[in-house]
């Protein structure tokens, strides 16, 4: 069992910011695993989406149920496999599991950031794990690697540091957000920030949780996330008990317009209240903006060949026909705009009912495509090492 620990690491130079802005003294949290050989180029770095953190392998020392969020893909013999490469997981700026956010407090005023810490962008992102990467001592990476908004990340990665990025792996994500996914986005925020305990965003020094709406901003995220055929499957229209007969016998139902009636009710509920007692308000709002703004064909008129034309990287791109959150013709979009830029790259699209959380999941196609693609870049590995040592 591959046990993990989590690291942190301070940066005291201020990191200018796409806003304009800039922040200083600020930490990362992090994890590693595996081991790093000799030559340092057997990195892979590992981007998180929205709820996820720096945690995406192992468990922790004594605690058998805290697997990573990416337990399945990474570890000893899985498809990135820890025996092989050295894998890095970093929480983003801005998230509440560890690295510095809006919890934390501005080293500029003493006071908590709450709804003054800064906006960040996946740019932003990319150029403080740049900065991690560094301080560890690691130039180029084997791979950079990630799913949903993490999958932006990758293609980031790939188009601001195309010298330090052997290969992209970018899955279930998009060249940017479509006016439907914004509009997701925003209603959630609006269910935060219209909860009367949100303060503004100052909530913390009111010692409330704006609970309320984190539970609805997560149903609306979490419907989006599984595909239609797979809430058929689970939960049809399969009601939590049988409707009450009225006292009187007459056969007739009573209906309620408050109580839990349907399983997918309860469903929703359960996962709306597990991530109101975690997750943080003020990153929620965060994360989903930068998820809105993120659009890199945006400096090229909207062309997107122009601006992949910067990457020199080897890509696989991996989508599935059920998630409409990013949709398979939205990776088909990057796919043509790297072949028109004359670009390396692989595209898997895989035929799986689970929806938009198909990539976390253990899909034999998707695993297959995954390890396959692993192994080649860990054969070119061995076959650098092997070139570097007979010059030697």
């Amino acid at each position: 069992m591959l046990i993990a620990t989590p690291q942190s690491m301070h940066f005291a130079a201020a990191l200018p910011l796409q806003s304009g802005k800039a922040i200083r003294d600020y930490d990362l949290s992090f994890e590693t695993y595996g081991e790093l050989n000799a030559d340092h180029s057997n990195a892979v770095l590992v981007c998180h989406a929205l709820n996820a953190s720096h945690h995406v392998a192992g468990v922790y020392k004594g605690q058998d149920k805290s697997e990573g969020w990416w337990d399945n893909m990474i570890g000893p013999g899985k498809p990135v496999d820890t025996n092989r490469f050295f894998v890095i997981g970093v929480n983003n700026l801005g998230s509440c599991f560890g690295s510095t956010g809006p919890m934390h407090i501005n080293p500029e005023t003493g006071r908590v950031y709450g709804a003054d810490f800064p906006v960040v962008t996946v740019e932003d992102w990319v150029d403080s794990q740049a900065r991690l990467l560094d301080a560890l001592g690691i130039s180029t990476l084997a791979a950079v690697l990630g799913g949903s908004l993490g999958g932006m990340q990758a293609l980031s990665w790939a188009l601001q540091y195309p010298q330090r990025v052997r290969h992209a792996v970018v899955v279930a994500s998009a060249p940017n957000l479509t006016a439907e996914n914004i509009a997701f986005n925003e209603v959630a925020r609006r269910a935060i920030v219209t909860d009367p305990d949100f303060h503004g965003g100052h909530f913390y020094q009111h010692g409330v949780t704006p609970k309320r709406g984190l539970r609805i901003a997560r149903m609306i995220g979490h419907i989006t996330y599984l595909s239609d055929d797979v809430m058929n499957e689970k939960f049809g229209r399969q009601l939590r008990r049988a409707l009450d007969e009225v006292a009187s016998g007459d056969g007739s139902y009573h209906y309620s317009t408050l109580d839990v009636e349907f399983e997918i009710e309860s469903y929703l509920r359960y996962q709306g209240d597990k991530f109101a007692e975690y997750f943080d308000a003020n990153t929620y709002l965060l994360i989903t903006r930068a998820l809105d703004y993120f659009d890199p064909a945006r400096a090229f008129g909207g062309n997107l060949s122009q601006a992949l034309a910067r990457a020199t990287a080897k890509f696989l791109l991996v989508s599935f026909t059920t998630d409409w959150r990013f949709a398979p013709q939205r990776s088909r979009e990057i796919v043509k705009a790297l072949l028109n830029s004359r670009r390396h790259l692989s595209y898997a699209e895989i035929d799986a009912p689970h929806g938009h959380d198909a990539f976390l999941l253990d899909d034999v196609r998707y695993i297959g495509v995954m390890r396959s693609y692993f192994e080649s870049i860990a054969k070119e590995l061995d076959g650098t090492e092997a070139s570097a040592g007979a010059s030697a």
